[in-house]
């Protein structure tokens, strides 16, 4: 490959990534539910896909659908090694030094929207966040429509039944 085609897709990756970036972000932040972990959930997806970028513009008729289904797999992935992990009993001195408060920290819905299994907050978001409907989130996701719709009416489910108790407990009717 000459200079002047690496230039040129080096060019095509930077401009999908402006275009594309904000939403990206909203849908990393929704993933993970923290925007730091957000962020550089974008940042390893971006990485990975940039090398092969060439391949994947030629391959795919939806660059978008591509990338949002790698951070899926990419946050599925570090949920299932994290929940590997050993506990410890005490946690570590000045813990909160480099933490920012998350405004939605407290939010019930946002609270049982987090607790939700990775694949079906994904859904949650790709579908309500960012309004895709039932086939175009099966493809994002590589999975099948009835997948979507299964994995949307469990979670629709759990969150009522969160945000039902949620309401109980702070007085509310």
């Amino acid at each position: 490959m000459g200079g002047g085609a690496v230039a040129r897709e080096l060019g095509d990756f930077g401009e999908f990534v402006d275009a594309q970036l904000p939403g990206l972000l909203r849908y990393g932040y929704a993933l993970t539910g923290n925007p730091h972990d957000g962020a550089d959930l974008v940042q390893t997806v971006l990485e990975k896909i940039g090398s092969r970028w060439n391949s994947i513009s030629r391959k795919t008729d939806d660059p978008v659908a591509y990338v949002r289904r790698s951070m899926a797999n990419a946050h599925i992935s570090r949920w299932r090694k994290r929940r590997r992990e050993q506990l410890v009993a005490e946690l570590p001195e000045n813990r909160d030094t480099y933490q920012h408060p998350d405004p939605f920290e407290h939010e019930p819905l946002w609270q049982a929207l987090r607790e939700l299994p990775p694949r079906q907050r994904a859904v949650i978001v790709l579908r309500y966040y960012e309004g895709l409907s039932e086939a175009e989130i099966a493809h994002s996701l590589g999975v099948s429509p009835g997948t979507v719709k299964s994995q949307a009416s469990k979670a629709i489910t759990s969150l009522r039944k969160k945000l039902a108790g949620a309401a109980k407990e702070g007085g509310q009717p």
